[in-house]
């Protein structure tokens, strides 16, 4: 893949993520997350060309595949999809940051996966299914609360924000709904000791409505890549 078509793509959202700033008043960093899921390695090698350091898989032994491979490229990996406990193991040392921990059971298979190797603390996000949508992951928003204290008594793991989906619609006013919600629950459950700083929130097909609700990672692929091949 080249990098040049990319970078012009990259403009653009980058462009689109200003507007909507400035059409709400608003000033927050936004990272973007490069989602090469389904691409091979050129994407990520393209994907640093363009000025991306961030790069973002949903399985785990595919992100680990891909990281071998392009021991050359230094970009920061992410772990995006559900995380089985049995691979937990797999992910101290991978990722600089896990999105999806969305109950205690996965957060203690992570804590303990770091402490069996020494490692350093973990950044890690909660996920909330602030849809309510069987077929997402992520813990109930009723939940998170407890989640979060748990998470904030394991030295392992360093609560960074939270992390959601919004429905698979075009309404806007549905994605926001979805965004707003995430980021309401964060300001319930920041304190000073743990501010949350991190929304993680915002795909290919509804950005700028994350944007629009302070977003501050946005995991965009398809917009960025095209269509996956898998």
């Amino acid at each position: 893949m080249n990098a040049t078509p990319l970078a012009g793509r990259l403009e653009r959202v980058r462009e689109e993520i200003a507007g909507v700033q400035a059409a709400h008043g608003l000033r927050q960093d936004v990272r973007i997350v490069a989602v090469t899921k389904g691409h091979d390695g050129d994407a990520v090698r393209a994907a640093h060309g363009a000025g991306l350091v961030d790069v973002g898989e949903n399985r785990v032994q595919e992100a680990l595949g891909k990281r071998e491979r392009l021991g050359d490229v230094p970009v920061r990996w992410h772990l995006i999809g559900h995380l089985q406990t049995n691979k937990a193991k797999l992910v101290p040392g991978a990722f600089a940051l896990v999105h999806s921990v969305d109950s205690t059971r996965v957060a203690d298979a992570l804590a303990g996966a770091v402490r069996a190797v020494r490692g350093e603390r973990l950044p890690v996000l909660l996920q909330v299914n602030v849809a309510g949508e069987e077929q997402k992951s992520g813990c109930d928003p009723a939940e998170a609360a407890g989640i979060a204290n748990h998470v904030a008594g394991l030295t392992e793991l360093t609560l960074e924000g939270l992390m959601t989906m919004a429905p698979f619609t075009d309404d806007e006013a549905m994605q926001r709904r979805a965004f707003a919600g995430l980021r309401g629950l964060r300001d319930r459950l920041a304190t000073a000791a743990a501010p949350l700083r991190e929304l993680s929130m915002g795909m290919s097909g509804d950005y700028r409505a994350a944007v629009a609700e302070g977003s501050t990672m946005l995991r965009l692929g398809t917009v960025l890549f095209g269509e996956r091949s898998a």
